[in-house]
């Protein structure tokens, strides 16, 4: 039987590229500004300062109000920076949605509204920690201005779009001001909303490039406070959204993007299907679906004919729907290729799709009619709706199933940090006698649990061929080291913050000076740096992925987890085996042992090294038993 192709089952490469970026670039440099520590990359070094502190800063906020309501613990306030970022994108999505049915039609609305809620792919997107996920934010912000048709009594339009989509391009990613081009090209030719007559197309142009001009130059007041707090944060003056632009456009021989890896063409196409299902092939018919309604149905857009001194309808739309094929044809020609760089349009994609679906429908009416020769039957006819509401119920259930999968078989790292919080530290804690009874308080009032003595027990937690999926420093309490063992993956990874107080700091407004630190073992070459590793007889715990069914190890990535001389499970949840599972069952969920029988899994687990972490029990229940603790 020949092999099946798996053309869009995310690699080891590429799940490093995305797993890298979004936790040690964005979380661990925000653990860093909040608790003064945390991992570091390259780069957040000073001498390449390609992430910017001014956008990580933004999130700090939501860290501490749930410091201050909910006390030190960091688990909350992980979730705090999820909560505050899924509203975020809940207040852009409605904003969104409700432009849409006001400027566009109540139909294409409605589509959007339930494309948006369901989706795969924004449900991704929503709370992820990424400039592109802010970008996608601002865009959707952006467009709820931009859909209005520009005319000259409307400057509201033109500066409130202009400067979301500065502060998606500024604060988050600059590549994402590629999506402003039709608007931009729309201000400045397109006559929308206005009567233009020969008379006065001249000062009708030199208005509109006026106001776009100016709105403008408010939009780049932005860069003020990106610059000034980049500069502060790295000690030297940083301009970092050309510094993203300039390493991933101009990059030197043998440095740049395509050092992370390359994939086909294709990538994004199967991507999209993968998160939007039915969607895609919808969306990227959308402007063909606008051109055979102005042929079979001009009135479907209200204007029969408008005059040749006012804008087309058509022309508007198409305008709205051009920038999705913009984005997708750049990407498509780059050969570094992420997931996170398609998510500013991910809302685009839904509105395109939603407007496809309405035309649609329309062409069913025309038909309809012509048929029946009755508009008035076509206005009873419940077909139409049975076609848009299964197109749109479909697309909710596949994505449902694909939220399903990636909960069920990749949701162990999360479950296996909270168990090692909740279970084994306490554990740890108790038979120390480090951990308080309180026998006759009710369970409700019993205080939470103090893991502050584990500082006696100086814990280290490692990770070996798991660090890319390792879930950040937040989920992991105060007084546990983290730190890495080596494996098969041979390039760099990240290493520890330095909170060391550079002598070139002079300034006190900074949170944390030691962002200004130049780490002499960093390199933007993707160049191993042995120095990250630790001993692995040196971990009291360990976090490691093993695949009974299936087994595979080497000299650098032995079978730990069943190493039952070394290591105890303490806690173990099934983790899906994507190589020896069938493509369409792991990529999406169903119930049933039919289903499920198609998949194998593996063992994530949290292992203890019963020797080091039974001599250090025995020896603070010691110090204890003195009266030394």
């Amino acid at each position: 039987m020949a092999a099946q192709r798996r053309p869009w089952s995310p690699s080891f490469s590429l799940a490093f590229r995305i797993l890298m970026l979004a936790l040690y670039n964005f979380w661990e440099p925000l653990h860093f500004l909040d608790r003064g520590s945390g991992f570091q990359t390259w780069e957040t070094s000073p001498v390449y300062a390609i992430r910017s502190w001014a956008y990580i800063l933004l999130h700090l906020p939501p860290i501490r109000l749930a410091s201050t309501l909910l006390g030190g613990d960091k688990r909350p306030a992980f979730f705090a920076v999820r909560l505050f970022l899924s509203v975020f994108c809940v207040l852009a999505e409605a904003k969104f949605y409700k432009t849409v049915s006001d400027k566009i039609n109540e139909r294409v609305g409605r589509y959007l509204f339930f494309m948006l809620l369901f989706s795969a792919g924004m449900w991704n997107a929503s709370t992820a920690f990424l400039p592109s996920s802010f970008a996608m934010y601002m865009t959707m912000f952006a467009f709820s201005f931009a859909m209005d048709r520009p005319n000259h009594s409307n400057p509201r339009r033109t500066l409130l779009a202009t400067v979301f989509f500065a502060i998606g391009g500024i604060f988050g990613w600059p590549f994402a001001l590629a999506l402003a081009i039709p608007f931009v090209f729309e201000e400045l030719f397109v006559f929308g909303a206005d009567r233009v007559t020969p008379e006065v197309y001249h000062s009708w142009l030199l208005k509109r490039w006026t106001r776009l001009f100016s709105a403008g130059l408010c939009a780049l007041l932005l860069f003020i406070p990106v610059v000034g707090i980049d500069t502060l944060a790295y000690g030297r003056f940083s301009f970092v959204p050309w510094n993203i632009v300039k390493y991933n456009i101009f990059g030197e021989a043998g440095r740049g993007p395509e050092l992370y890896g390359t994939s086909p063409w294709n990538y994004y196409l199967f991507n999209l299907i993968l998160n939007f299902n039915i969607l895609v092939p919808l969306s990227l018919f959308a402007l063909p679906a606008l051109l055979i309604t102005y042929c079979i149905d001009t009135k479907r857009l209200g204007i029969v004919k408008p005059s040749e001194y006012e804008g087309s309808p058509f022309t508007t739309l198409a305008l709205r729907l051009v920038p999705f094929y913009l984005w997708f044809g750049i990407l498509t020609s780059q050969t570094h290729k992420e997931e996170r760089f398609m998510f500013p349009v991910y809302p685009l994609l839904c509105f395109n799709a939603a407007v496809t679906l309405y035309l649609m429908r329309g062409w069913q009416e025309v038909v309809f009619i012509k048929i029946t020769n009755s508009p008035y039957r076509a206005s009873q006819s419940s077909l139409f709706s049975c076609f848009t509401m299964s197109v749109v119920v479909a697309a909710s259930v596949i994505s449902v199933s694909r939220i399903l999968a990636l909960w069920h078989y990749y949701h162990a790292p999360m479950t296996a940090l909270w168990a090692f919080e909740t279970e084994e530290l306490p554990r740890l804690l108790n038979v120390s006698g480090l951990l308080p009874t309180y026998s006759s308080t009710p369970v409700d009032e019993t205080p939470r649990i103090d893991l502050s003595p584990l500082k006696y027990f100086e814990l280290r937690l490692c990770v070996g061929k798991e660090w890319h999926r390792f879930p950040g420093s937040y989920l992991v309490p105060d007084h546990v080291s983290v730190d890495f063992v080596k494996s098969d993956f041979d390039g760099l990874l990240p290493g520890h913050f330095n909170n060391f107080i550079p002598s070139n700091s002079t300034s006190s407004f900074w949170l944390r000076p030691g962002t200004r630190n130049v780490p002499d073992t960093q390199n933007d070459l993707n160049k191993e740096e042995p120095s990250r590793y630790v001993s692995v007889a040196s971990c009291d715990y360990l976090i490691d992925l093993d695949f009974p069914v299936h087994p595979a190890e080497s000299p650098l990535e032995p079978r730990y987890a069943v190493d039952s001389q070394t290591w105890d499970r303490v806690f173990c949840r099934p983790f899906i085996d994507a190589r020896h599972s069938r493509l369409l069952t792991r990529a999406f969920w169903a119930p049933g042992e039919v289903w499920q029988k198609e998949n194998e899994f593996g063992d994530y687990c949290l292992l203890k090294n019963r020797g080091r972490v039974t001599q250090k029990e025995i020896q603070v229940k010691s110090r204890v038993s003195q009266g030394e603790l």
